[in-house]
């Protein structure tokens, strides 16, 4: 598979839950790989292919409340 078809999606996520995301999405065959774009801020950058964007996205939705950054409250 060659780059262009692989996708870079940002996420802010609480800095604190960064290897929880890593070790549940990278749990996953092929879904993505995750890395921290901004530790501090916790902004954090998931590679996937096109292939696997909807179920990686179903994947973040469910784990949103899990992840959420403290900037957005409860």
């Amino acid at each position: 598979m060659n780059d262009e078809n692989f996708l870079n999606l940002f996420f802010l996520i609480a800095p604190e839950r960064f290897h929880f995301l890593k070790f549940i999405i990278e749990g996953y065959d092929n879904l993505g790989v995750v890395s921290s774009f901004n530790s501090d801020r916790g902004i954090v950058k998931i590679r996937c292919g096109g292939e696997s964007f909807y179920e990686l996205m179903e994947l973040i939705t469910e784990l949103a409340p899990q992840i959420k950054h403290t900037l957005y409250g409860n």
